[in-house]
């Protein structure tokens, strides 16, 4: 067996001025943007801020995902490193970080002096590529329902079909994902396997549930799943938008973002500035 890849996740974290996050790490005497492996059964975009946190004692948000970074490490295996840029939510100041045996320094650095400062080539062309999404971006999260009972074999009233342990296993980690984007509005149908979907996240961060019938198989029209999209979209707020697969087309096409059959835990992550998606992704809750 090939041995497996080692997953990290990071952030080039961005503040006004150009300035970038970099951290120092005595064990290689190098300077690189703050990042580490994922725990295991971590997502990655938790991940991603979890490591930033640990390594510079500042709470981001992700914006757009960057190209992940690939390379050789010891024991033949290739570490695969995802990044976003990233956003401080809250205070920059990074003087009060504890530095310690593995971050022994915190900095933010003018975009110009840190591609000097960068130790590793791909680095350099992780921030270069960083540079043209470093604008403030909000992100819609479209999420399809978590993984639910058959139709065929419920049998009842398909608006109270409940989710499988795995679905329910699902919405217990969709809560640091959405975290990890700063959502701050929950848009769901109204069908069970949508609301015990995002119950979760909203019951931990208080964030209340606002049930859209426009947005259930039973109740959503062309003109309804548009118009949800659009009041959301023109609200300015970091959203997640639970539904179901009939009505996901609609949902991207109103966000001009082209069809893309999520599976069920499955969500699409569209960044909007000023109203227009600049950044898509895509992930699975496994």
């Amino acid at each position: 067996m090939p041995p497996r890849d080692v997953l990290a996740a990071g952030a080039v974290v961005y503040r006004s001025g150009k300035q970038v996050l970099l951290v120092h790490r005595p064990k290689y005497d190098d300077w690189s943007f703050p990042k580490g492996k994922l725990d295991p059964g971590e997502h990655v975009t938790a991940a991603a801020v979890r490591e930033v946190e640990e390594e510079t004692g500042l709470h981001v948000r992700l914006g757009p995902p960057l190209e992940p970074q690939r390379y050789l490490v010891a024991g033949g295996r290739t570490k695969h490193v995802s990044y976003w840029v990233g956003r401080v939510l809250g205070d920059h100041d990074v003087s009060g970080y504890r530095l310690n045996d593995e971050i022994d320094g915190v900095r933010w650095v003018p975009y110009d002096e840190a591609l000097e400062l960068l130790t590793y080539g791909y680095d350099r062309a992780t921030l270069r590529a960083s540079r043209p999404l470093r604008r403030p971006t909000r992100p819609v999260v479209v999420l399809r329902h978590a993984s639910a009972r058959s139709r065929r074999g419920w049998g009842k009233d398909d608006r109270k079909r409940p989710l499988l342990q795995s679905g329910s296993l699902q919405a217990e980690r969709l809560v640091p994902v959405l975290a990890a984007y700063g959502v701050s509005r929950v848009l769901t149908s109204g069908s069970r396997r949508c609301l015990d979907t995002v119950r979760p996240f909203a019951d931990t961060t208080g964030w209340p549930l606002e049930v859209e019938d426009g947005l259930s198989e039973e109740g959503a029209s062309p003109a309804s799943v548009r118009r949800a999209v659009t009041a959301l979209v023109g609200s300015g707020d970091a959203a997640v938008v639970c539904t179901h697969r009939p009505v996901l087309p609609g949902v991207l096409a109103a966000l001009g973002v082209p069809d893309d059959r999520l599976e069920p835990g499955a969500f699409l992550v569209a960044h909007l500035r000023h109203g227009e998606v600049v950044a898509t992704e895509r992930h699975w809750l496994h």
